[in-house]
């Protein structure tokens, strides 16, 4: 049973979400540094003679394009609950080099290489979903996806969700060992996060074998100063206490009620991993 925090909480989100349509700002995971090299996200983005999405096209880019970003621009472009800038870039198709417009949506959050393969992180877009418990509440859910790439190929492509634009302030994208799991080459993993109290922060762990991504169970983890926290951890065979070709599922809890008095939860799952998947013990 959910707690009256957390469904204050949602009610809180819907009219923050309904306020911003006249208060427009960019989502963090989306600010990208002038004179730096990004990556293109989304397959076949559009580059634009200006800022808006009625200027003229020049180009389309693939996934994995390599872009320098010019200039930040002030106009920002919101599509579901992914607010972002655009940005003029430059960029190389052969010999020729363009110049061009890009709304910063369509870039990567982050992006990786190892062992010869290209990883991207970015958000593809945001759905309507009704709360579990209370269907009459309607949360505006993104999704995110992360892409592997060899060469200039896509060997494979998971998704998953990562809350509301609230939870976009700051993301970040690792890559890990393979916390020795059999057969596993290595681990990756991406979080979005918010700033405020009361927002939750997401992390994705993905798994990479025989150029295959095997998504594990997402965590969640949300606080609210000392009244309220929410926690969710995995325990690698790796870590102390691991086990092997096992991971844990850790959840921990805290409230106080009227009275200043904890109240705790605490749970675990146990995942079993043969080599090529995992299932619940």
């Amino acid at each position: 049973m959910k707690t009256l925090f957390t469904v204050l909480f949602l009610f809180t989100v819907q009219l923050l979400s309904a306020q911003e349509e006249d208060d427009v700002y960019a989502n963090g995971v989306f600010s990208f540094e002038e004179n730096k090299i990004q990556k293109i996200f989304t397959d076949h983005t559009r580059i634009r003679q200006s800022p808006n999405v009625s200027a003229q096209i020049l180009d389309s880019l693939q996934t994995n394009q390599q872009v320098l970003i010019l200039k930040k621009d002030e106009k920002i472009l919101k599509l579901g609950e992914r607010k972002a800038n655009w940005y003029k870039i430059s960029y190389q198709k052969g010999d020729k080099t363009s110049e061009g417009y890009i709304w910063g949506g369509n870039l990567a959050v982050e992006y990786k290489n190892k062992n010869g393969y290209d990883f991207l992180f970015g958000l593809t877009k945001t759905i309507n979903k009704k709360d579990k418990e209370y269907p009459d509440i309607i949360i505006q859910q993104n999704i995110a996806a992360i892409k592997a790439v060899e060469g200039n190929t896509l060997i494979d492509e998971v998704s998953f969700e990562t809350g509301s634009g609230e939870s976009l302030s700051y993301g970040t994208f690792t890559i890990e060992s393979n916390h020795k799991l059999q057969n596993v080459e290595l681990t990756l993993k991406a979080v979005v996060s918010g700033e405020a109290c009361g927002i939750a922060s997401y992390d994705q762990y993905v798994l990479f074998k025989d150029k295959k991504l095997i998504v594990l169970p997402q965590l969640m983890n949300v606080g609210d100063a000392d009244i309220y926290h929410h926690s969710e951890e995995f325990i690698f065979p790796n870590d102390k206490g691991g086990i092997p070709n096992t991971f844990i599922f850790k959840m921990e809890e805290m409230e106080k009620d009227d009275r200043d008095r904890e109240k705790k939860k605490r749970a675990l799952k146990t995942y079993i991993w043969n080599g090529n998947s995992y299932k619940l013990k």
